[in-house]
């Protein structure tokens, strides 16, 4: 088969050729027109010496003063074409040349593929599941139709695929044999690759990150095995937090298939929780809750027993069934304040945001920089007139909806320091960022990132190892040897340096155990720690880690 030249290439080699040809046509009109204009013949040679030193700007030589105006004007005019050529050469001939015998080092095709994860295209959406997969050893493959961000992605050492898939569908030709398959194109895009990918005989799982929840009907329908909407999961998460009516999302956000919850919320220094130790609040007994870390002075730092300090301003992480989440947190944050909560963006989360937070009765304030119809206040939520204007000082709450973490950040400070007692819940569009948002003084942050990771590794980390903050992490284990003992009294903590936050027992998770309560060997620990905590309670009680019990 006869391999089909680029079109870079066939740009360079007609440039090539056209090159001569023009030297030579320049040379003869020069030489007949020295000889009938000037009256002062030149031979062949001397005539595409002049040539050569005009197209390509290097001097004249003896040739430097024309006296007849037309002939004058025919070499003014070689003078610009020769700019013209030496600034157009590089940029159209010369550098997409270049860039495509660089992009050849970019494999174009599918490897081998069984028992890897097939990525189509990269985002922000994934960037901490990647970092869960390369920890585990998870393989897996990211195709990427961006040259630039393909060759930044492989210079991480991700194992990448450059092409278009609508161009060159062969290259899914190994995807057969794939473990499973994520699309995070745009939607149109998405219901190509999982077409291809059904047409090359893949038939296991695909799971689309769709951004409109309208496409979810279509994608089950072309193959999709499921498909998650994240800025819409995010926008419930960013609106429970501020209103008691709505229930945290379930998609995604809870743990393990469980109904034990994860949360973290920041503690007022007039909550009762402020400088107090754990031993003193009976946390666990009283509330059925685990304090798991906490953020302070930009530094995370996991419980280490009763009398860990918990300080007033740090985040609490903490992990326990729903309900009594909301207990604790109604300690941390004991005002509970009745202004209107104020959404402040009005793009595709924040329309989600204030659309949920109006559909369960919430007085809702919209900002916005652009008027349009759901927005109150139009204004720059940066400027303390636009906060003025939509009474943030009187606000239940204030949610910052805005896509540019650059701007959320700012803002954050700005609203902090204009409003220091409303509690601030803050998006977040890189995950990395989350970390800078709570030091600026957000109460609550969560990315995209954070929503769709923990969507993802639900479904595809075998050992559903799930991330917490700072290299925690929660993993669903075997009893092992701790069948027949109190969980509480097996010292756990001291053999291992992890902790047992629940047991599942008969589809129930549990977490407060009477003194007379033994751990059964059809029950399953939670148990939450790091990466070696969890490594050394399998080698200590002799456990394993159990597959995640799906809805």
């Amino acid at each position: 088969m006869t391999r089909k030249i680029s079109r870079s290439t066939q740009r360079l080699l007609l440039f090539v050729a056209a090159l001569p040809a023009t030297l030579v046509i320049m040379a003869l009109i020069y030489m007949t027109g020295m000889e009938h204009f000037e009256g002062s013949p030149r031979t062949f040679l001397e005539s595409l010496q002049w040539a050569s030193e005009t197209l390509t700007t290097t001097g004249y030589g003896n040739d430097s003063h024309w006296q007849h105006p037309v002939f004058a004007l025919f070499v003014i005019l070689g003078q610009i074409m020769g700019q013209f050529l030496v600034f157009l050469i590089f940029p159209i001939f010369l550098l997409p040349y270049l860039e495509e015998r660089f992009q050849t080092r970019l494999p174009r095709y599918l490897p081998a593929m069984a028992g890897k994860v097939l990525f189509y295209r990269h985002g922000p959406a994934i960037e901490s599941l990647l970092v869960e997969f390369q920890r585990s050893g998870t393989p897996f493959v990211i195709y990427e139709e961006d040259m630039q961000l393909a060759q930044t992605l492989r210079d991480r050492k991700f194992s990448v695929v450059f092409g278009k898939l609508g161009q060159d569908p062969a290259v899914l030709a190994t995807v057969k044999d794939a473990r499973a398959v994520v699309t995070l194109g745009n939607d149109h895009a998405n219901a190509t690759c999982t077409i291809l990918a059904r047409e090359a005989g893949f038939t296991g799982q695909i799971f689309a990150l769709a951004r409109e929840p309208l496409y979810r009907a279509p994608m089950l329908r072309l193959g999709a095995t499921d498909v998650f909407t994240p800025a819409h999961v995010l926008g419930g998460a960013l609106a429970s937090r501020a209103s008691l009516r709505i229930s945290p999302p379930a998609e995604g956000m809870h743990l393990l298939g469980t109904q034990i919850g994860l949360t973290e919320f920041r503690i007022r220094p007039d909550s009762p929780l402020a400088e107090k130790r754990l031993g003193e609040l009976h946390l666990r007994h009283q509330h059925g809750v685990s304090v798991i870390g906490q953020w302070h002075g930009g530094a995370f730092t996991t419980t280490q027993g009763p009398d860990t300090l918990l300080r007033a301003g740090a985040i609490l992480i903490v992990v326990g069934p729903l309900a009594n989440l909301e207990q604790v947190e109604r300690m941390a944050m004991p005002i509970r304040r009745t202004g209107p909560i104020v959404v402040a963006g009005y793009g595709a989360v924040g329309f989600k945001v204030a659309q949920m937070l109006k559909d369960v009765g919430e007085n809702c304030t919209v900002i916005d920089i652009r008027l349009a119809a759901g927005v109150d206040v139009v204004g720059n939520v940066l400027e303390f007139a636009t906060l003025k204007q939509a009474r943030v000082r009187e606000a239940s709450a204030i949610i910052l909806a805005l896509s540019d973490d650059s701007e959320a950040l700012f803002a954050t400070a700005a609203v902090r320091d204009y409003a220091p007692e409303v509690p601030l819940i803050v998006r977040v569009s890189r995950t990395h960022n989350t970390e800078r948002m709570y030091r600026s003084g957000a109460d609550f942050a969560i990315s995209e990132g954070e929503v769709a990771g923990k969507i993802l590794a639900y479904h595809l980390l075998d050992e559903q190892l799930v991330p917490v903050e700072n290299g925690i992490r929660i993993t669903r284990l075997g009893v092992g040897n701790l069948a027949g003992r109190h969980p509480w009294r097996a010292e756990v903590r001291e053999r291992s340096g992890a902790n047992i936050i629940a047991i599942e027992r008969g589809g129930e998770a549990l977490m407060e155990f009477a003194s007379d309560f033994q751990i059964s060997l059809d029950d399953a620990l939670l148990v939450c720690g790091t990466i070696q905590d969890l490594e050394r309670f399998q080698h200590e009680f002799e456990t394993a880690p159990l597959a995640a019990a799906h809805a």
